[in-house]
């Protein structure tokens, strides 16, 4: 009997066991080798940032609250990070990966990242943050896929291929960088890449008849860009982690450091069709070209691509109003998009950011109200947690434009943790500007020409408007989004024009609970690398 009583303990012991380790979230790991290597996208030959010898980079297959563990060794002969363009750290700017929240890997080293994809789904893409990196490769694609018996509001596609697309620049990133150091602005581009290759460089193959899911990022430096296929029409499905409503487009205007996907079936005459990729708001316009190749195709693409739109600002306006939330499906978890009623929440502050150029001793730099962003010697999240002080202040942004001539400060602006901020950018300015938001998700309530004021918020879409993390606003206008700060942390607002980027515009949001509890942010990571004023300190016992 006694036996019996302890092979029993013995099986709920084990069965117990077993019901913690299936109910954890799945680990996936990852180890890349960051290197140099010769490319020629544009036929020429440069130095790229390989990853694992591939440019782009190896892309992430994930799903929602994976935990992605990414060995980065940094076989350059620079400090490296990489950061991951709208996953949004859940209580963890520590995985960040840009400057302000982590010491660079140095060269002959490495670092782990440990990362979650918590209640995300959706596609997204990583790069390289420092020293004008990412004009040299060390992007890649990371998509986030529903769990298995959360629904997807529309069939699963015979294939899912990942568009990156963006302007290049033939000169090496150390050349650009001197350029913009030297107080100067960049050429324009001279090109436009797809998946890292030029003028029908890449194929795209498909069964006639069959439906296929195209991920299309901006990756580029500079410029948006128009994406169009050749006699096919396309089905908006998905922004950032938002799925939408299915309006169709025969094209789609995709600015710096957005992500879109869409549906597209392969119903016309079996022969090769050209994928365009086009600048917007350029002269000259640039154009590329990839191949849809149907598997029974009877002949090659002939004749000049299609043309897109090229300068019109108010058709790209008018696309953008467009794009709504799906309200009926479900995102990451089974309830409805539209249980989130985010148009009815009262916001609790109003902040106004204005984007300029101005010239500061001597060299052109950019700014938000007025502000340059200076790099700090110290990443700016370990030195809030070790109490460094002289590394930066908070409130050295102001709330508002302020009209006054540009200066260079490392800008930090406080928040207050749970609470609910609108957000206004206003760009007084004759060029696109697309702004980023690192650690969250935001609702785009509204966009217009003109002068933004109170009396804007009668044209908000409070029901209905998607939630992204990148947001355009046109030459003279203003956009304005809602966001939750539901996120402890250090986070990075930031111009994904990367030139304006590098200089000074960008600053970075502290979202602030006073509880210091685990339960709304994790502690520094045990292997968090340390410079600056604090190197030489620990973190926590392994």
């Amino acid at each position: 009997m006694r036996n019996n009583r302890v092979l029993c303990c013995f099986f709920f012991f084990f069965l117990f066991l077993s019901v913690l380790v299936n109910g954890e979230d799945p680990y996936r790991f990852f180890t890349w080798n960051v290197t140099y290597g010769d490319i020629y996208p544009l036929g020429v030959k440069q130095q790229g940032i390989l990853i694992n010898g591939q440019f782009p980079g190896p892309q992430i297959d994930s799903v929602t609250n994976d935990n992605l563990i990414i060995n980065v060794f940094n076989s350059l002969d620079e400090p490296f990070l990489i950061s991951w363009n709208g996953i949004q750290q859940r209580r963890n700017s520590w995985q960040d990966g840009v400057y302000g929240t982590n010491c660079p890997i140095p060269p002959g080293m490495n670092f782990t990242y440990v990362l979650q994809v918590k209640d995300q789904i959706g596609s997204y893409f990583y790069f390289p943050s420092l020293a004008f990196h990412k004009a040299a490769g060390g992007f890649g694609a990371l998509k986030i896929l529903s769990r298995p018996l959360i629904p997807v509001p529309f069939p699963p596609p015979a294939g899912d291929y990942t568009v990156l697309a963006g302007d290049w620049f033939k000169a090496n990133h150390t050349d650009l960088k001197a350029i913009l150091d030297g107080g100067h602005d960049l050429p324009f581009p001279d090109g436009l890449l797809i998946n890292g290759r030029g003028w029908n460089g890449y194929t795209f193959t498909v069964d006639q008849g069959k439906t296929y899911r195209f991920r299309i990022s901006n990756v580029g430096l500079t410029t948006s860009i128009n994406f169009r296929i050749e006699g096919h029409t396309m089905t908006l499905v998905e922004v950032e982690g938002s799925h939408t409503l299915q309006n169709s487009y025969s094209s789609l205007d995709v600015h710096l450091g957005q992500s879109y996907s869409v549906l597209v079936t392969a119903d016309q005459p079996p022969k090769d069709y050209y994928i365009v990729v086009s600048s917007r708001f350029t002269t000259p316009v640039l154009t590329t070209t990839a191949i849809l190749h149907y598997s029974n195709s009877a002949g090659a693409v002939s004749g000049s691509p299609p043309g897109g739109p090229t300068i019109q600002i108010d058709w790209s306006l008018n696309q953008a109003r467009s794009v709504r939330w799906n309200l009926t499906a479900s995102g990451p978890r089974p309830n409805p998009q539209g249980s989130y009623h985010y148009g009815l929440i009262n916001t609790s502050r109003t902040i106004r950011l204005a984007n300029s150029a101005p010239i500061i001793n001597g060299k052109q730099r950019y700014a938000v109200n007025s502000v340059s962003f200076l790099l700090a010697d110290t990443p700016l999240k370990v030195a809030d947690f070790y109490q460094i002080s002289g590394v930066f202040s908070l409130g050295s942004i102001p709330d508002n434009p302020t009209g006054g001539g540009g200066y260079l400060q490392t800008s930090v602006m406080a928040a207050d943790f749970r609470s609910y901020v609108e957000i206004v950018f206003e760009n007084y300015e004759n060029t696109v500007q697309s702004w980023h938001i690192d650690g969250y998700s935001f609702f785009v309530v509204g966009m217009d020409g003109g002068q933004w004021t109170p009396a804007s918020r009668l044209s908000y879409n409070l029901r209905d408007t998607v939630a992204r993390c990148t947001i355009q606003v046109y030459p003279q206008s203003w956009s304005a989004v809602y966001m939750s700060l539901d996120n402890v942390g250090m986070w990075n607002i930031r111009s994904e024009n990367w030139a304006r980027q590098y200089l000074g515009q960008q600053f970075y949001f502290r979202v602030y609970s006073p509880a210091n509890s685990w339960r709304d942010e994790y502690p520094i990571p045990k292997n968090a690398l340390l410079c600056g004023r604090a190197s030489g300190r620990r973190t926590r016992p392994l």
